[in-house]
Order: C-alpha cells, then sequence, then structure tokens
C-alpha cells in the first residue's frame, strides 16, 4: 500500500513539474567538428555526430540551468609524428575513432525571449576507441575527458537551435607524457523539447 502511494505522489508530482512552465526536457541531435590538439594528430578539424537528450530548469526570469547526456562521435587522423614517437608502422593507423557518453551542465543567460548564452562544464566518459591504436593493445586514451563549453541557443517555441565551442582541459594521452593530447570542438545541433 506505501508503494502505491509513493508511486502515485511520485507521478503526480513529476507531471506536474513537466507541466511548469520552469521545467523542459527534450531530445537533441547534432555535430561535433573537433580536433585532438597535439603533434601526434592532424591539425585539421573533422566531423563526428552527437544524439542525445537534455532538461532545463529556470532558475529566474534571466537564468536557466541545463543538463544533458550526449553520445559524442570524435573523429581525428594522425600525423606522421604519431608514428615516430610511439614507433608503430604509418600504414595501421589513419584515423581515430572515439565514442563518448557527455553530460553538460549549462548554465543559460537570456538575452532576450529567444537567444541565451551558455556556459559550464562537460565531463566525457570514453566507452569506445580504436583497439588496435597500439600494438600491444595498451589503451592510448585515458577513460575522461573534462572540457568547458560556450555557446548560444535559440530558442523558438519547443525548438532549440544550439553552437558551442569547446575546449578540453586535461591531457588525454594514456600512453606517456612524451606529448599531450587536449579535445578541441564546435558542436552544432537541434533539440525538441517534448515536455
Amino acid at each position: 500500500m506505501k508503494a502505491l502511494l509513493l508511486s502515485a505522489v511520485f507521478t503526480v508530482t513529476f507531471f506536474s513539474f513537466a507541466n511548469a512552465q520552469w521545467f523542459h526536457a527534450g531530445v537533441k541531435l547534432g555535430t561535433n567538428v573537433n580536433k585532438i590538439q597535439g603533434e601526434s594528430f592532424s591539425d585539421r578539424f573533422t566531423y563526428g555526430y552527437s544524439a542525445g537528450a537534455f532538461a532545463e530548469i529556470k532558475l529566474s526570469n534571466r537564468l536557466g540551468l541545463q543538463t544533458e547526456v550526449l553520445f559524442n562521435q570524435v573523429n581525428t587522423d594522425t600525423s606522421d609524428k604519431f608514428s615516430q614517437l610511439y614507433k608503430i608502422s604509418p600504414s595501421t593507423i589513419t584515423n581515430i575513432k572515439l565514442n563518448y557518453i557527455s553530460i553538460p551542465l549549462l548554465l543559460n543567460y537570456k538575452l532576450s525571449n529567444i537567444i541565451s548564452l551558455q556556459a559550464g562544464p562537460q565531463y566525457g566518459i570514453l566507452i569506445n576507441q580504436n583497439e588496435n591504436l597500439l600494438e600491444n593493445g595498451q589503451k592510448a586514451f585515458k577513460q575522461g575527458d573534462f572540457s568547458l563549453l560556450g555557446g548560444v541557443q535559440v530558442k523558438l517555441a519547443g525548438i532549440r537551435i544550439y553552437g558551442r565551442y569547446g575546449v578540453g582541459l586535461n591531457n588525454l594521452n594514456d600512453i606517456d607524457n612524451r606529448d599531450k593530447w587536449k579535445n578541441q570542438s564546435i558542436q552544432l545541433g537541434i533539440g525538441f523539447a517534448i515536455l
């Protein structure tokens, strides 16, 4: 009986919050234009994709908090220096694909009814990487990536269009300290509020 009552209270509370003007949730889809800085990698940007969900909480007339859970794909190309530094045959490595579950926590500052500035940290959990990158099977990339994001979001009714710049703060190199690798990205996408 207690479980049924608790479930009913939770359901009523959830739908009350979902219908409130200060809470919204939805889905997002976009692209990542990224590169990994370091001598071991090409100095050009490559493309990946992003998909996930978001939740917004209005804190005041101008301020809001937005959190997301995103699947982010990062693609990059190695340079000749990678093969020289790590004694790997160049023919075995052309491009690298990394998959992250990224969790940004953004502060939204509303400039007008439709435009908001966004800034905050993002933590990425590496869930998949090229397993054949190093010949001995050693992992080349650290399992976590901490970044700072800044950008703009345009809100048109239930649609959010966003552009952000992200700069990695930690060294991703899990092999050694000969070369520091830091993620750099431009995130572009669209979101649809469903609550």
